[in-house]
């Protein structure tokens, strides 16, 4: 393996507050390589490593969107990546273009999906270097574009509500390279699932001592632990509730997400089956996650004629946002059959609307 140095003097050689954070990432980056074989390494999105926001200090030569007048909307716009997964998964786009297509279409953070850089990492000779190599590249292009960078990701890294202790705790290890980085490139938070086996009860305790651990890891670290409504108990809200109270950390928290409300699929599968149980008001559901909220997903499937959703009715919902007094970032997360583009513009131009008139 190359010396670990060099990857250290290139991230963070002037900034002596991240002494810590370094070693933290540099650990992890050792932990990831050991495991080469096995784990999902993603990349995840970048800031600069001070709090600066980025759009203040870089100018970007694409003009902002006047549809994105921030006196018009009580939130911001940010593009979930996995939007462009089909593109970037069966169509041949690079996952380091990201930032740049989300500027093009009018957008001001984005949120990273780990896998969708495994490519980067499984095939280079050198991991170390190709972690390199990705970071440089990624920090590059946000910067140039202007872009705040938010949440990564994560999926494929353990079950955080397994019985097995020793699967759960592999699961928490796994996780911290992503916080380290994630404080490293400026990231607010990580999205985690909480997946696993055994009753309710027993899900509800273990889910509740993994997000505890990763928060008490995170916490000084400036970086939120965050779990979305994604398939399994997730998808109940008093599961996650009573996760979120019983971690009793200020840095843990929700990404409520408009769609995925699945609790069960046929034959016990986590994707891909029908679904044989379902969250029964999804608008109430994301009004019970609203109030420990650090972020928000704007699921979208397909649209009418109208320009509306026609699953989910977006009016309803963002007024749902809006009176839980959230004034953050909401991210168009299209996840349909039309073309992705197309699907992420009528997102973003319904949720303009919607916020207007919220």
């Amino acid at each position: 393996m190359q010396n670990k140095s060099c990857l250290f003097f290139y991230f963070c050689k002037t900034n002596r507050n991240y002494t810590m954070k370094r070693r933290n990432f540099i650990r992890n980056v050792g932990y990831a390589s050991m495991a080469y074989g096995s784990l999902h390494l993603l990349s995840c999105d970048n800031r600069l490593p001070s709090k600066t926001t980025i759009t203040e200090t870089v100018e970007s030569s694409t003009p902002k969107p006047e549809i994105l007048d921030a006196e018009a909307l009580f939130f911001k716009l940010s593009l979930a990546q996995w939007s462009l997964n089909r593109a970037i998964r069966e169509g041949g786009m690079d996952p380091l273009g990201f930032a740049k297509k989300a500027k093009e279409l009018g957008f001001e953070g984005i949120e990273y999906v780990n896998h969708l850089y495994g490519k980067s990492y499984m095939e280079a000779p050198n991991m170390l270097e190709a972690i390199k190599r990705v970071g440089k590249d990624l920090l590059v292009r946000s910067k140039d574009n202007g872009i705040e960078n938010l949440i990564i990701m994560i999926d494929g890294e353990g079950d955080l509500a397994s019985e097995n202790e020793k699967g759960r705790k592999e699961g928490i290890e796994k996780h911290h390279k992503w916080v380290d980085l994630a404080n490293f490139l400026g990231c607010h938070s990580i999205r985690i699932n909480l997946f696993g086996e055994g009753s309710y009860d027993s899900q509800v305790e273990q889910a509740t001592k993994s997000m505890r651990e990763l928060c008490e890891y995170a916490q000084p670290q400036d970086i939120n632990i965050i779990v979305e409504n994604h398939g399994g108990n997730s998808s109940n809200p008093a599961f996650v509730a009573k996760v979120i109270e019983g971690c009793g950390m200020s840095n843990a928290g929700t990404l409520p997400d408009f769609g995925n409300f699945c609790i069960k699929r046929e034959g016990g599968k986590r994707w891909g089956a029908p679904c044989v149980e379902e969250y029964p008001n999804i608008y109430e559901g994301i009004n019970k996650m609203m109030p420990y909220a650090k972020g928000v997903s704007a699921k979208s499937y397909d649209f009418d004629a109208e320009g509306n959703e026609t699953k989910i009715d977006y009016y309803r919902m963002m007024k749902v946002v809006k009176d839980a007094g959230y004034k953050g970032y909401v991210g168009v997360e299209f996840e349909g059959e039309m073309d992705e583009e197309k699907g992420i513009i009528a997102t973003r131009d319904l949720l303009i609307k919607a916020g207007k008139s919220a």
